[in-house]
């Protein structure tokens, strides 16, 4: 007896895998910051810096996603990732 189970082609599965998503987690943290600059810009009170102090122009949300994207890609994700490849070289 043929189900139409059957007749569907098996498809093959990417697995992600952990390393994948450590190095992109920074990259989409910058994109979610730059992302939300362009869809809320009143945010961004560098483009209308009237009467404001050099920290409400410094620290504004949007900067702030982007500065810990970055940080996180450099401090973080980039040993992490050398660690990781430096034990699977080791181990096998």
């Amino acid at each position: 007896m043929n189900t139409y189970a059957d007749d569907i082609p098996h498809r093959r599965t990417r697995r992600v895998s952990p390393e994948q998503i450590v190095a992109l987690l920074g990259p989409l943290t910058v994109a979610g910051g730059v992302l939300w600059a362009i869809l809320q810009p009143w945010r961004l009170t560098i483009l209308h810096p009237l009467h404001q102090g050099f920290w409400w122009l410094v620290v504004e949300p949007p900067l702030l996603v982007v500065g810990a994207g970055v940080l996180f890609t450099l401090v973080v994700a980039r040993p992490l990732l050398a660690d990781l490849e430096e034990r699977r070289a080791t181990s096998g």
